[in-house]
């Protein structure tokens, strides 16, 4: 029941993030493209070298090794669309990103990936990551979503005016009883392994966060274009992560990163929304 009510929630969470948008702003993200480019540097290139650093100060075992680093190789979670908008930041540019980075993580994962079993684990990887399942459940999961709710805005767009926030409240309620799902749901994983990950993926959430403000200001974006950036590279598709250390790499032990980095990424992220709806200025 689970398994199957929570794909729903997630795609309705990004249903309600496409009632909030026009093409208009998308246009706007398009003549934008040095933000764009910003985004997708910070996630392919900070993130994965982020956790490899980590990994190598931590000393953690090679299994867990490799599972920092299936975390760190996946795209954005598709909550971050949602934190992007409640941090008052550029929601267009954050749902961007993430179908950007979602598609390139097609590439870039198996690439990572490989390459963490070929250091940590002193082998190579013996399985193949299913791509076409992933571009299948990536599109269904994120961009059809948010298609269907611009199309009901642009046709409907004085009655989604007025259901906006009512949707918004229930979209929101909804996100928090996700996160609480999967804390219960993996609270074993969660006890057995945060003594010892948790350090490494606190600091591991704290290097992200940094790297991607410090990357934001030296290339000069705006703050709204700042805040999806960070929201971007902060939020992990654990989940992903979670899918691909069970049925794709078949180690049960390797998901326990991706769970711990859903507790960490959260409280940082819901840290973050309330500090950016409290400040006007950087």
């Amino acid at each position: 029941m689970v398994q199957t009510l929570l794909p729903l929630a997630l795609a309705f969470i990004m249903f309600y993030l496409g009632l909030t948008l026009v093409v208009a702003d998308f246009r706007q993200v398009a003549q934008r493209p040095k933000a764009l480019a910003v985004g997708l540097v910070g996630q392919v290139l900070l993130v994965p070298l982020a956790g490899f650093a980590v990994v190598r100060l931590s000393g953690l075992d090679p299994v867990m090794a490799v599972g920092l680093m299936v975390l760190a190789a996946c795209p954005s979670g598709v909550s971050s669309g949602l934190l992007t908008h409640l941090a008052r930041g550029d929601t267009a540019l954050a749902i961007s990103l993430t179908a950007v980075t979602s598609l390139a993580s097609v590439l870039t994962l198996p690439l990572v990936v490989g390459a963490a079993y070929q250091v940590f684990m002193a082998s190579p990887l013996a399985v193949q990551l299913p791509v076409a399942a992933m571009v299948k459940g990536i599109f269904v999961l994120t961009t059809l979503p948010v298609l269907l709710g611009m199309v009901l805005r642009w046709r409907f767009a004085a009655m989604v005016m007025r259901v906006e926030p009512t949707i918004g409240k229930v979209t929101t309620t909804l996100f928090v009883l996700i996160v609480l799902n999967t804390f219960w749901d993996q609270r074993q994983v969660l006890l057995d392994n945060l003594p010892t990950l948790g350090p490494a993926v606190v600091v591991l959430n704290v290097l992200i966060l940094a790297g991607a403000y410090a990357l934001s200001r030296v290339t000069g974006l705006t703050r709204r274009d700042c805040i999806a950036v960070i929201t971007e590279c902060g939020l992990k598709n654990s989940a992903l992560g979670i899918v691909v250390s069970l049925q794709w790499l078949h180690q049960p032990a390797m998901s326990a990163p991706s769970v711990v980095y859903a507790l960490s990424m959260n409280a940082f992220a819901l840290a973050f929304v309330v500090l950016m709806r409290k400040t006007v200025k950087w």
